[in-house]
């Protein structure tokens, strides 16, 4: 398996597995579903490094999967939206995602998804279904500063599917580590679309959501409770959100 984990760092053996799975997972955005993209004119001119995307989650992968194709789109210069996919034939890889070790190692289809380019962690409060608690493995935080030191990262500082969840203060430590450029993207949609896994359909004929907003200003030196507070509002799952949309609902 370490011979599988390094060739994940080759880009080309990337490439191969993103055209892999683009193909597979292009209809059920495009065809089978609507997708509906902002925000990329503010991806234009970022560095080719040291950017942290912070979203909520809804799903184990679609939701990563639909970045990818995003920022492959993008690199073909089409904005706010992917089209035909032929950019697939030379898709963008300089990107990885933070991910739970247990999900990512869960199925032979999840640990074929690894290899493009999963940072695997381990979780502090949860695992195998059961509530844990233990202190973050500094290996785990380790591979994400090695991550953004030569490229983009893709995290969910909820750590969960659940909407409204708190975020995890792990986020705010790779922040105050690495002072990245910070881009917000909210998602929705794909909680209707697809099963929590994210690889089988719910309901077909739904609108998936991305939206990027632009890199946030933030003050690295603050604590990590006000960096998180602000990632959290920036990402919109904060509590104000979550009580505007019970009020929308009632």
């Amino acid at each position: 398996m370490r011979l599988f984990e390094r060739l994940k760092h080759i880009r080309v053996f990337r490439a191969v597995i993103y055209a892999i799975v683009g193909l597979f997972t292009f209809p059920g955005l495009v065809l089978f579903n609507r997708i509906r993209i902002e925000g990329t004119e503010n991806l234009a001119g970022l560095p080719h490094r040291n950017v942290l995307f912070v979203s909520n989650h809804q799903t184990y992968f679609a939701d990563v999967i639909a970045f990818i194709h995003i920022f492959c789109a993008v690199k073909w210069r089409k904005q706010n939206r992917l089209g035909i996919p032929y950019y697939l034939l030379n898709p963008f890889t300089n990107v990885y995602f933070v991910a739970a070790e247990e999900t990512m190692n869960g199925s032979w289809l999840s640990r074929f998804f690894k290899l493009a380019g999963a940072v695997t962690v381990k979780r502090t409060w949860r695992e195998e279904g059961k509530d844990i608690q233990r202190h973050r493995d500094e290996n785990d935080t380790q591979k994400i500063d090695e991550a953004l030191g030569k490229s983009w990262v893709i995290t969910f500082p909820q750590g969960t599917t659940k909407p409204f969840a708190p975020g995890r203060k792990g986020t705010a430590h790779i922040i105050k580590n690495n002072r990245p450029l910070v881009v917000p993207v909210v998602i929705n949609g794909f909680w209707r679309a697809f099963s929590k896994t994210g690889l089988a359909f719910k309901k077909r004929g739904s609108l998936l959501s991305v939206r990027f907003k632009p890199a946030m200003n933030l003050d690295y030196d603050e604590p990590v409770e006000q960096i998180l507070d602000q990632v959290m509002e920036a990402i919109e799952q904060s509590r104000g959100y979550m009580l505007k949309g019970r009020h929308h609902i009632g």
